[in-house]
């Protein structure tokens, strides 16, 4: 124990000797630090993103033409389609007109005396295309318009009863009036009983009021249609079925086609305008 005791004294003895002949002779005493990795500068980027250019869409498909048929929604007219009315006329074009028909000659007048199918179809045809030539030429534009009357013949041929049911035109209705108020004698009624019926007058330049069709006036008259539906709520419910019109008897049948005169050309050409002015389509073309 005493040995490990001087031992360590001699080592420190020894060192402290060291130390001061170091300071003594000068020799510098400095810490010098590990050498470092040198530093490598840090380079720092921009990048900028530029997008694409736009390419242009394509044109998308053009879809097919409908095949589907409209038919536009009339409400019945039992004797003429009335007129569409037309959109106002553009200044750079000139405004449609039609001038007045003719009045019924007197050969019409007579067979229209004489005709008594379907409620003396052809003398309410006569008294409308004489109302209708007394009003004049028919421009288009605010004036144009349709008017429907309720009339009443007296079998003399005398004018008893006019009613305005409806109208769409008030210059209409006026020389309309007029015209009824100004009309020659008619011939007496074909039945030998009071004529009452309605009647459109068109006073438009786009109306056709051509001849009537007399080839189907011995037919028996198509069922009326009634909603078999239809319920008040109270009764007892029952499905409504239409009832056949009988057929004349042969006499009566015969007599019927003793009257029927020969279709005109114009007859026929306004037939079947007023059918395709009833169910034509614009879609179609037809």
């Amino acid at each position: 124990m005493s040995r490990d005791k001087n031992f360590i004294a001699l080592l420190l003895t020894l060192a402290l000797h060291a130390a001061v002949l170091l300071l003594a002779s000068g020799y510098p005493i400095q810490h010098v630090s590990p050498p470092q990795a040198p530093k490598t500068a840090e380079k720092i980027v921009f990048l900028e993103l530029i997008p694409p250019p736009r390419q242009p869409l394509p044109d998308p498909p053009s879809a097919p033409p409908s095949t589907s048929i409209t038919a536009p929604i009339t409400a019945p007219q039992p004797d003429t389609a009335l007129a569409t009315p037309a959109p106002p006329p553009s200044p750079d074009r000139p405004r449609a007109s039609m001038a007045a028909p003719p009045p019924p000659t007197a050969g019409e007048w007579a067979f229209a005396a004489n005709y008594t199918n379907k409620n003396s179809k052809g003398y309410r045809y006569s008294w409308g295309q004489q109302v209708r030539s007394m009003m004049g030429t028919a421009v288009e534009g605010p004036d144009q318009g349709v008017v429907r009357f309720r009339i009443e013949i007296a079998p003399d041929g005398r004018l008893t009863q006019v009613q305005t049911l409806w109208t769409t035109s008030a210059k209409a209705e006026q020389l309309a009036r007029q015209a009824i108020q100004n009309m020659p004698p008619l011939p007496p009624t074909p039945t030998g009983q009071p004529l009452i019926f309605d009647k459109t007058i068109s006073f438009s330049p786009f109306a056709n009021d051509g001849p009537p069709i007399y080839r189907d006036d011995c037919l028996p008259e198509p069922p009326v249609f009634r909603n078999p539906f239809a319920w008040d709520g109270k009764s007892p419910q029952v499905v409504a079925t239409p009832t056949p019109t009988d057929p004349l008897d042969p006499q009566a049948l015969a007599d019927c086609l003793r009257q029927l005169p020969q279709d005109s050309v114009e007859a026929e050409s306004a037939s079947d305008q007023r059918l395709m002015d009833q169910w034509g389509s614009s879609q179609t073309g037809r």
